[in-house]
């Protein structure tokens, strides 16, 4: 059955690029590929970034104000589509930043470079003993704070978490039949992924889902993952995979696509797109209903690569050793942390994420076909 999905009268808003630059949105007339190679290389000519721009501008007019901050590269899953079964090597625990300079990082954005929201991931930060710490700390700046987990571990800390200063968690689960989560994971463990979302609920938590539809895996279940987040008051986000798997065995064409997760759940329920602007979210929003016309709640789709928002991309990033990732599918990384350690001032460190954001791509490829392949995987990046 196709889905249905009923029209919304609203128009997705644009970025707009400061006078002299192409827009976001326009044709680049260098391949993303090519380009990445060449600022690699040292070979790219960026245009001169204006002097007194104090925010993460980038050159086709995007500001960043959302910061991913990678915790840890560890995880106690080994999601298929995430790690190999063995994992990957372990970075030693002193080439990761420490809790003071996390702090010190998370408060320059915040007060100088206009972040307003941060959101803490991996690998599984849960995995950090000192992370009640880290949040109680960066609270302090002002900013929003969330965290994306598998919630294993979470029902021990959710109260203590929420009493630091956390606002919501973004729980990664992709399916709630025990046997599909264990094929998926290669873990047991969903009876402890669900206690820890129960108690981020009962701690005053706000929750997401997160959802990966891996064809002939779990891509059945999604009407069945959706009703469970709805009878919680869970808001469920369904992700198309990405190429980020440290092994490259993403296949584009065995993908399940944003479509077809949409024609998925429209077998269920009737989703109506939300008119409420993203604002640089990078999920489109539906409104969901019975067929007989009663209200559900909402769900998220976030076509990444078939349905790409780059354009619209508000996001930096920090790898757990402290490099600035100005975009997800970039080898492109700067290192602060190095900096940070030599004893360098405020104004240095400023200046230099400032550039790193400033070179970042215009997008991550055309199509599926064009998609650049990270070197490093998710679970190394943070999410």
């Amino acid at each position: 059955m196709t889905a249905r999905i009923l029209p919304a009268t609203g128009e997705r808003p644009t970025t707009g690029a400061p006078a002299g630059l192409p827009a976001a949105g326009a044709p680049a007339s260098v391949p993303v590929a090519s380009l990445l190679r060449r600022v690699r290389s040292g070979s790219a000519e960026l245009p001169p970034r204006p002097a007194d721009e104090p925010a993460l501008l980038d050159r086709f007019g995007r500001t960043a104000v959302d910061l991913r901050v990678s915790l840890t590269e560890r995880c106690n899953l080994r999601c298929t589509y995430c790690m190999p079964a063995e994992g990957l090597p372990v970075i030693p625990s002193d080439a990761l930043m420490t809790a003071d300079e996390i702090d010190r990082l998370v408060g320059l954005s915040a007060a100088r470079l206009g972040v307003r929201k941060v959101r803490f991931t991996g690998g599984e930060p849960l995995l950090r003993a000192d992370l009640v710490d880290i949040v109680r700390r960066c609270a302090a700046h002002d900013v929003e704070l969330s965290l994306t987990t598998n919630a294993i571990g979470l029902a021990n800390r959710a109260q203590a978490l929420a009493d630091a200063g956390l606002r919501r968690v973004n729980v990664s689960l992709d399916t709630v039949d025990p046997d599909v989560f264990a094929e998926v994971t290669r873990r047991p463990f969903l009876d402890r992924v669900l206690e820890g979302i129960a108690a981020a609920a009962d701690a005053g938590l706000g929750v997401k889902v997160n959802a990966v539809l891996l064809r002939g895996v779990n891509d059945h279940l999604a009407a069945d993952l959706l009703a469970w987040c709805l009878e919680r008051g869970h808001e469920l986000r369904f992700i198309e995979q990405m190429p980020l798997d440290p092994g490259h065995a993403w296949d584009g064409a065995t993908m399940v696509t944003a479509t077809e997760t949409r024609a998925l759940l429209g077998e269920r329920f009737v989703l109506t797109p939300d008119e409420a602007p993203r604002d640089g979210a990078p999920a489109e929003r539906y409104r969901v209903s019975t067929h007989d016309g009663e209200p559900l709640g909402t769900v998220g789709v976030i076509a990444s690569i078939t349905e790409s928002f780059c354009a619209d991309c508000t996001r930096t990033r920090l790898t757990a050793e402290g490099h600035v990732r100005s975009c997800l599918f970039s080898d492109d990384e700067v290192d602060l942390l190095g900096p940070l350690r030599d004893g360098a001032d405020d104004d240095a460190l400023l200046d230099t994420w400032r550039r790193a954001m400033w070179a970042k791509p215009r997008d991550h490829g055309d199509d599926v076909d064009g998609i650049v392949h990270p070197s490093r995987g998710m679970s190394a990046i943070g999410g």
